[in-house]
């Protein structure tokens, strides 16, 4: 599997899902004040930026370190997107209701919201298979983040705008998409075995 500056970023985007954090994000910043919201929203993406730009430059190592293979991290990215798409498409009864006694810092919002494992097995994979493409992939997260920032900055006017059906069709359509990305990420793995 081959990434461009653009499907390495629409596959960014797609894994980050901003249109499905919409929800996450209402939830959790509840009991924030209002003047508050975007400054947190801009703070958990900027360390959310920050974690994934550094598994950039030291996630080889670490995968060196832990004595895994370039292809276990892509089977094992592959199944843990083709689950975070299913719960998309699919999601759970209960409710995501978030009961934060004050502002949220890092966890939820930032990890495991924007920079999930998947997120972080992508970056990893990204420059594995191509490190000598390295400011591409920079370019590709920054992209990423800066949209995602943006679709959560205006998340209460695209609520208000396009309706909570409309945001959920959004997100089950981007799980759709993941799901594809998923398979070719097992397909890919499964061929490289041989």
């Amino acid at each position: 599997m081959e990434y461009t500056f653009a499907s390495a970023t629409v596959l960014l985007l797609l894994i980050t899902d901003p249109f499905g954090n919409i929800p996450v994000f209402a939830s959790a910043l509840k009991h924030v004040p209002p003047q508050r919201r975007a400054r947190v929203i801009l703070r958990e993406n900027l360390i959310a930026f920050g974690l994934l730009l550094g598994f950039m430059f030291v996630g080889e190592k670490f995968l060196k370190l832990m004595n895994l293979h370039e292809t276990s991290l892509q089977m094992a990215g592959g199944v843990v997107l083709f689950i975070i798409a299913m719960r998309m498409i699919f999601p759970p009864p209960a409710s995501q209701d978030l009961e934060l006694p004050g502002e949220p810092l890092v966890v939820p919002l930032a990890i495991p919201a924007i920079a999930g494992p998947s997120a972080l097995a992508t970056v990893i994979l990204l420059v594995s298979r191509a490190p000598e493409r390295r400011l591409e992939w920079i370019g590709a997260l920054t992209v990423t983040i800066v949209i995602d920032a943006i679709v959560l900055l205006l998340a209460e006017r695209i609520q208000r705008l396009l309706g909570d059906r409309f945001v959920m069709a959004m997100e089950r359509l981007m799980g759709l998409i993941l799901i594809a990305v998923a398979v070719e990420m097992l397909v890919s793995a499964f061929q490289a075995l041989r």
